[in-house]
């Protein structure tokens, strides 16, 4: 692996020129990102750049329950015969993607592992920590003058609560409005928590905006649905909030069933009001024969070693990635009992 430490915008940028003169100038290179606003931010940031650099990308966002690393992700994507691979927001772990394609991961998330040939940009580890989105931004850097895209940065920021101490954000801030940024950040993460997970118009926007009100202000048929979307997971919301916790020693689970990605929402609500717990909220609707959960705590508590230490045996990678402050899961109805016993809840389980 060749990881390369972030110690400023200009390294990033010359890390990423680096990567892009291994890619196949012949071949389309081909764009993979999360589908939450810090992912879809700098997947669009990529692509508008080497748009204009006149090497326009495919690009492909994982959705619900997908992992680029996956055998069943790595037939889809060798059909695409990409000249080369920009995987954004998705994590670090081993092995390749695509055997034998050059590639470049952006990326702030610990990582899982060690890739066997790609070159790993990486904010993990530095205080503050710059997300994807603010990496992508600076690696954008190589390809052009790419001010303008400044606001898609300040979105991936905020969207990753990643608000201080950048003065990217600050200029953003200033130029945008703090309160449009915010309000295009709510809206743009609705999509990938409804029913479908379908970040598609929310990613279209971000490709075609000026910035946050324009993304806003209507007269985009995205905008209308990016609106019902929120209204979706309001909804679903509504519901899952009048779930209350139960509480064990310095663990307090909450778990109920929706289609929608809201667990992170009613883990983070529950964490300001539990401030001194672990707090876990489970989700046995989100995707059939899976319970998805995420972990939030205001204690302090290194959350990616909690996890590991009661990490049952079955868990595979989707299981405690993300952040040591913001973490979580998907477990296997079996895996998730055991899991449930060991946090020292063994009533909390689902059918097998």
């Amino acid at each position: 692996m060749t990881l390369q430490p972030v110690q400023s915008p200009d390294d990033a940028a010359a890390a990423f020129r680096a990567a892009l003169d291994r890619f196949d100038p012949a071949r389309r290179p081909l764009i993979l990102g999360h589908f939450d606003a810090d992912g879809l931010a700098a997947v669009a940031i990529l692509a508008r750049m080497l748009d204009r650099a006149g090497r326009p990308a495919d690009i492909r966002i994982m959705g619900k329950g997908e992992n680029p690393w996956s055998p069943a992700s790595r037939d889809g994507l060798s059909a695409l015969d990409p000249g080369g691979l920009i995987v954004t927001d998705l994590g670090v772990q081993a092995g390749p993607i695509l055997p034998g394609v050059p590639t470049v991961l952006i990326d702030h998330h610990v990582p899982r592992g060690v890739p066997d040939d790609a070159a790993v940009i990486s904010g993990n580890g530095w205080l503050p920590e710059p997300t994807s989105s603010l990496l992508a931004f600076w690696c954008a850097g190589a390809l052009g003058p790419r001010d303008d895209l400044l606001w898609l940065a300040a979105l991936g920021l905020i969207g990753d609560m990643a608000d201080e101490g950048f003065p990217e954000l600050a200029e953003a801030q200033a130029r945008y409005g703090k309160t449009a940024l915010r309000d295009a950040v709510s809206l743009v993460n609705a999509p990938r928590r409804t029913a479908s997970a379908d970040a598609t118009p929310a990613l279209a926007l971000l490709l075609k905006c000026d910035g946050a009100k324009d993304l806003l202000k209507g007269g985009h048929p995205e905008t209308d649905l990016l609106h019902a979307a929120k209204a979706e997971v309001a909804a679903a919301l509504e519901g899952a909030r009048r779930v209350a916790p139960r509480i064990r020693g310095d663990v307090a689970l909450i778990r109920f069933a929706s289609a929608c990605q809201i667990h992170p929402l009613i883990a983070q609500s529950w964490r300001g009001r539990l401030r001194d717990k672990i707090v876990l909220a489970a989700n046995t609707g989100y995707r059939p024969g899976w319970v998805h959960f995420a972990a939030r705590s205001a204690t302090g508590t290194d959350l990616i070693d909690f996890l590991a230490r009661h990490r049952p045996p079955g868990a595979g990678t989707e299981y405690g990635s993300g952040h040591a402050q913001a973490t979580g899961g998907a477990l296997r109805p079996q895996d998730w009992n055991d899991f449930a016993a060991r946090i020292g809840f063994p009533e909390e389980t689902v059918p097998q």
